[in-house]
């Protein structure tokens, strides 16, 4: 442990990292913990946008962090457990898992507009190969955008076409007002200024204000629980998608703490352990683990402990949500990691392993083709 008893928690610097990390940061305080946050720049933070996808999610933004760990300049670090590799350091463990957000995704559109009712030309934004595949299985006349950045930068991308248009047409009402002020008929189509506008609207849809256009969405899918941890929900219109249709990937919602096995590492696994999420997270990584294909393929895994079973539901999708396996079978408790496993090995049998060998085959096509583009 580091000087003086104090806790030194390595967090991504992004505002959804940092809210996640005071969330470990408080339960350890609540227990008399000192605790220090470190922010550290991970690979992803340093890239562009569009060049993140090559490293894979986790190469991005988790080796950093626990590159520190091991160094010993921290004592352990914070991620969102979805952005986690099935194959950790040895030295490492997942020392906390707290209990588990909300796991599901959201629809947000800029008017509440359901899935359903989004029209068939619409362009929907994600980064993530699994959602593109279940909105393509959902409604295959939908175009599905790569979108990409922190939380805030996403709605900023959504908000950006109509705050602006909205802004350019309350400005030109203005001075259309000024204009006729001698016409008693002028009737204004708004009922307040643009500076009362403005005032009124939300840090995060001023910044949507200023943001370069360059596609307009007319819907996005995101994590509910990192929105929520963000403090966004309230601001956005969003429709929970139905987790039978929309299976989220591995972890999502659940935040892990990685340590060395250590006194540290007892400290934050008694204070932080939720022993029911980390049963639930456990079966999803490891039929994940035995799958393969994390990075590549298209592929859902959820699971819920009820009573002395795990239910646990999997998704494994071709890339363009053409073909699928998907099905779920209910896990003992008391022996779920060698149930899992057996689980993992009959969806390939089914015909995931295929799936997720044609996910590689195009991926490593891709790679080859923007190779020779540069």
């Amino acid at each position: 442990m580091s000087t003086r008893d104090t806790i030194r928690l390595a967090t991504r610097s992004s505002d959804l990292a940092l809210r996640q990390a005071a969330t470990v940061k408080e339960a350890l305080e609540d227990r008399r913990q000192d605790v220090e946050l470190v922010e550290v720049e991970t690979k992803g933070d340093r890239i562009r946008d569009e060049l993140i996808h090559r490293l894979g999610k986790t190469g991005a933004f988790v080796r950093s962090l626990d590159e520190k760990v091991l160094d010993g300049d921290v004592d352990a670090a914070v991620h969102s457990m979805k952005d986690m590799p099935t194959d950790q350091p040895d030295e490492l463990i997942v020392s906390g898992i707290p209990d588990r957000g909300s796991p599901g995704d959201v629809l947000v559109t800029p008017d509440g507009t359901s899935l359903e009712d989004l029209p068939d030309d619409a362009t929907v934004g994600t980064s993530s190969l699994r959602r593109q595949a279940q909105l393509l299985d959902a409604r295959p006349e939908l175009t599905v955008e790569p979108l990409r950045g922190n939380v805030d930068t996403r709605i900023e991308k959504l908000l950006a076409p109509g705050m602006q248009a909205e802004h350019e047409a309350r400005t030109d009402a203005e001075k259309e007002k000024k204009g006729e002020t001698e016409n008693d008929e002028y009737e204004h189509p708004y009922d307040r200024d643009v500076e009362e506008w403005f005032s009124d609207l939300a840090e995060i849809e001023r910044r949507a204000m200023e943001r370069e256009i360059e596609t307009e969405y007319d819907a996005i899918v995101l994590a509910e629980a990192g929105l929520d941890r963000s403090g966004l929900l309230h601001h956005i219109e969003y429709e929970r998608l139905p987790m039978t249709e929309f299976v989220p990937s591995p972890g999502q919602g659940a935040i892990a703490v990685t340590s060395l096995d250590n006194e540290v590492g007892e400290t934050l696994h008694t204070v932080l352990d939720s022993p029911r999420t980390r049963v639930e997270t456990s079966v999803e990584r490891t039929i994940l683990a035995e799958l393969g294909g994390g990075c590549v393929a298209p592929i859902g895994i959820y699971a819920v402990v009820q009573g002395e079973y795990v239910n646990a539901t999997v998704q494994v999708y071709s890339r363009d949500g053409g073909e699928t396996v998907a099905t779920s079978r209910d896990l003992a408790v008391e022996r779920y990691a060698r149930d899992a496993r057996a689980f993992a090995e009959d969806l390939a049998d089914q015909g995931a392993a295929e799936l997720i060998e044609e996910a590689r085959r195009e991926e490593g096509e891709g790679e080859a083709k923007r190779g020779e583009e540069e």
